[in-house]
């Protein structure tokens, strides 16, 4: 039931009582906005309007906008007037409230995406990445609709991110790959906006560390001391234990063959650590000079193999019981990583905080330091963009150095009237 209109304001509001039946009091200002009011006191504001292009022939449809005390009238005046100018672009808001109830959650959304996408679509190692980065956006907005998730919510999650500027931005990306994937599977309608889109990325400062060549030697001496003598340890000479511990000149452990080898073809190759630690000596092609990978990173791609990197693998023992390079512990299977004994031979070579994965730029910085070219470089790590390979190319300065040294000597030369500079 509807009353006569007025404008409506807080004292208005306050002074309409309840009767025995529900009825509105509808604004005199906004045409269709009002106030209805329940016999039990329960004051709520919504909106009248007939959605599409209009006219009596259109029934009547009500939007409840929320209820009074947990909003003001002029909260509500202005939730009218703009669910009021959605109506005359033609869109029905209580069909989106309706659209927007059926939405998942955010982890209903995580879920499926888990399903259908980063379990069966992606590298395990991304999988990985991608399930830390969601279980954050889980963490925090789990239960929130997905359509409501906002713009605001994601670029506060990155700023609370950003002592790791890298893992912000990735947490945004895969954010927006969720809901891009979403909009795609029909979950969320086109029409949707990527709450991670335009979201400024922190400013990543390079990882990169490339190995000097006295730093090579250490690294080279190391290795050779782990295979041949053993690699010194400390023992805590206060410990309860210590007194049965070795004498300090036999205090000294071997590091097994396959994980010295894993380390030099990583050097040499250039390689991802998985893709060495994957490798099987079927994967080897002799005739071509390849390790030929039916998947990796990037899909299936040969690892070339030079003289080096082939004296490590005849150096090799071949398992009966596994097919893989790098044999681990179990019958069958790969070793899965390289951290205790890379510890060992980098704290022996003085090289404490490099990374394995710095071999394979330094890998990189010497082809470049020897002016090989960024395509070469880049066919060789396996790059399937130039711009990856882009972040050597200030290590190419050969080629500059020539031509400055050149163009030097010719105006040097002429100073001295030794020659003429031709323009």
């Amino acid at each position: 039931m509807a009353t006569k209109s007025q404008r409506l304001t807080k004292r208005m509001v306050d002074q309409l009582a309840p009767r025995e039946r529900p009825f509105i009091f509808f604004d005199s200002d906004v045409k269709g906005f009002g106030c209805r009011v329940m016999p039990s006191g329960v004051k709520s504001f919504l909106i009248e309007y007939r959605p599409g292009a209009g006219g009596r022939g259109v029934a009547k449809r009500r939007l409840t906008l929320g209820r009074y005390g947990a909003m003001t009238v002029e909260q509500a005046r202005q939730a009218a007037l703009t669910a009021l100018a959605h109506v005359r672009l033609g869109v029905d808001p209580q069909c989106d409230k309706i659209a927007r109830r059926a939405s998942p959650t955010i982890a209903e959304l995580i879920d499926v995406f888990d399903r259908e996408h980063v379990a069966v679509k992606l590298k395990v190692g991304t999988a990985v990445g991608y399930r830390i980065a969601l279980a954050k956006l889980r963490a925090a907005h789990g239960g929130v609709k997905a359509p409501q998730l906002s713009r605001s919510q994601v670029a506060t999650m990155h700023a609370h991110l950003g002592a790791n500027p890298i893992a912000a931005n990735r947490f945004v990306a895969i954010v927006s790959k969720l809901f891009s994937w979403a909009i795609d599977r029909g979950l969320l309608p086109e029409t949707h906006a990527n709450p991670a889109a335009r979201i400024e990325h922190f400013k990543e400062r390079s990882r990169e560390r490339f190995l000097k060549p006295d730093e090579l030697a250490r690294l080279g001496e190391a290795l050779r001391l782990a295979e041949t003598e053993g690699l010194p340890y400390a023992v805590d000479e206060s410990g309860p234990n210590a007194k049965h511990a070795a004498k300090l000149e036999n205090r000294r452990v071997m590091v097994d063959p396959f994980s010295i080898a894993a380390i030099r073809l990583l050097i040499l190759t250039g390689a991802r650590l998985r893709e060495i630690l994957n490798a099987r000596w079927s994967d080897v092609d002799a005739a071509r000079g390849t390790l030929f990978l039916p998947d990796s990173k990037t899909g299936a791609k040969p690892i070339f193999l030079n003289t080096a990197a082939f004296d490590v693998l005849n150096d090799l023992p071949r398992l009966v019981d596994n097919p893989h390079l790098i044999a681990g512990a179990k019958p069958g299977l790969p070793r899965t990583d390289l951290k205790k004994p890379w510890a060992a031979v980098t704290r022996a070579a003085g090289l404490e905080g490099l990374r394995i994965h710095d071999l394979r730029h330094s890998f990189a910085s010497v082809g470049a330091g020897a002016s090989m070219g960024l395509p070469i470089i880049g066919k060789l790590l396996g790059h399937t963009q130039a711009a990856t390979t882009q972040r050597y190319a200030h290590l190419d300065a050969d080629p500059l150095r020539r031509a400055a040294d050149a163009i030097g000597e010719t105006i040097s030369a002429a100073m001295d009237g030794k020659g003429v500079v031709r323009g």
